[in-house]
């Protein structure tokens, strides 16, 4: 039994039986995986300007995207504590409205330009106001970005941190963007265009769709090989 029984979920467990990694698993389980920001992690995630950040509604339905901003946008409150700004931005409010629904979110920080390392936090995260969140923590400065105030903040509670391997991580250099290229291309909104007639041939939006799906269930359909591992055309 290692420290940290309570990291890995069923489905990684009956996979590591079944392809025989389950004493390396273990052995990344005792050595990397943390139930609290080390003194190395919270100095990472300062020095950072981006995270990529996954939510999931209350269907289990998920959204992954992306956040920047200056170096320590993400703000260290403590070593199990994290927040983050929410700006207007478009409207959709996907993520924090996932947030609503369902409190559980994964982080993944990346540093492609120094050290070529990667950290995951996993937690539970609720929103708070931005006068709430400045009561409790005077520190943090007005402008978290340059002209802009937050509307809301998501508060994490950290459950799990570890590190993600450099092996596959690229090198990026910091560069200005090139002058001109907001009008050498479409603009945001008609970047993907889709044209109308397209849109109508390509029918309902599957997300928005019954949830029955003419494909076997991969995690509970039987399987020959193992049960976790289903086959598409069953």
């Amino acid at each position: 039994m290692t420290r940290h029984d309570a990291t890995p979920s069923h489905g990684e467990r009956l996979l590591q039986a079944h392809l025989g990694t389950s004493e390396r698993a273990d052995a990344f389980y005792d050595r990397q995986v943390h139930p609290h920001l080390t003194t190395a992690m919270r100095d990472f995630i300062r020095r950072q300007s981006m995270v990529f950040l996954s939510t999931a509604d209350a269907r289990g339905h998920c959204d992954a995207t992306f956040r920047a901003g200056p170096p320590g946008f993400v703000s260290v409150l403590d070593d199990r504590t994290l927040a983050y700004p929410e700006y207007r931005g478009n409207g959709v409010m996907a993520s924090a409205g996932n947030i609503a629904d369902n409190p559980h979110i994964g982080l993944l920080f990346m540093d492609f330009t120094r050290d070529h390392i990667g950290l995951h936090v996993n937690g539970s995260a609720q929103l708070v106001s931005d006068q709430e969140l400045r009561a409790a923590h005077p520190w943090i400065p007005v402008e978290t970005a340059p002209g802009r105030i937050p509307v809301l903040w998501t508060h994490i509670t950290l459950h799990e941190a570890y590190v993600h391997c450099s092996k596959h991580i690229p090198h990026l250099e910091p560069a200005p963007r090139p002058l001109g290229l907001a009008r050498s291309r479409p603009k945001d909104a008609d970047y993907f265009p889709e044209p109308a007639a397209q849109a109508v041939a390509s029918g309902p939006r599957p997300d928005l769709a019954p949830e029955t799906s003419g494909l076997s269930d991969p995690v509970h359909a039987p399987s020959a090989a193992h049960p976790l591992i289903g086959s598409r055309d069953r």
